[in-house]
């Protein structure tokens, strides 16, 4: 496989699946022999950007981070994967403005569903007010106007959500079998 560098950005809800599916689409990747790296906002909440908090002058900081990070593995020819909430479409847009090479994947699920899912009742928390700064709930999360994939994560496998995102990769000739 040849591939270009470019930005694989999942947004969605907390639980909606983008970490599960950004997991799927980079072993697949790295089967095909491709350079890949998965940047989980988790965990670069945990390293790069420990301190932040959940204002949105952090949380857009954290998003400026990982696309800072994203931009310099796609220049140099790695596919940065970022699965991270990324609320505001303002501050994804700056990042896609600057990355370039970029693919926006919006993993969607209904809040019914998100509740259901979630194991540490952070859903249940944040609607009886429990918890302050809750993205979905007490915070907002605006959606992209235009997302180059939709994921339904409610009805769809994680193989069927990444072959879609796969599709779209070759579709856009940033890699080629």
């Amino acid at each position: 496989m040849t591939h270009d560098g470019f930005a694989l950005w999942f947004t969605g809800l907390s639980g909606a699946g983008k970490s599960t599916i950004a997991v799927g689409i980079a072993t697949r990747l790295k089967a095909a022999g491709a350079k890949v790296e998965v940047l989980d906002g988790d965990e670069v909440r945990t390293h790069l950007s420990r301190g932040l908090g959940f204002s949105r002058e952090d949380r857009d900081t954290n998003v400026r981070r990982l696309g800072f990070v994203g931009e310099l593995l796609a220049r140099n020819g790695v596919i940065a994967i970022v699965a991270a909430i990324s609320p505001y479409r303002d501050t994804r847009d700056e990042v896609k403005q600057r990355v370039g090479n970029f693919v926006e994947v919006f993993v969607e699920c209904p809040i019914e569903v998100l509740v259901e899912r979630d194991p540490k009742g952070l859903y249940k928390r944040a609607i009886a007010g429990e918890l302050a700064n809750f993205t979905g709930i007490s915070d907002p999360y605006e959606p992209p106007l235009r997302p180059d994939v939709v994921i339904h994560s409610e009805r769809e496998s994680v193989e069927e959500s990444c072959s879609r995102v796969w599709s779209e990769l070759e579709r856009r000739n940033l890699i080629r079998l």
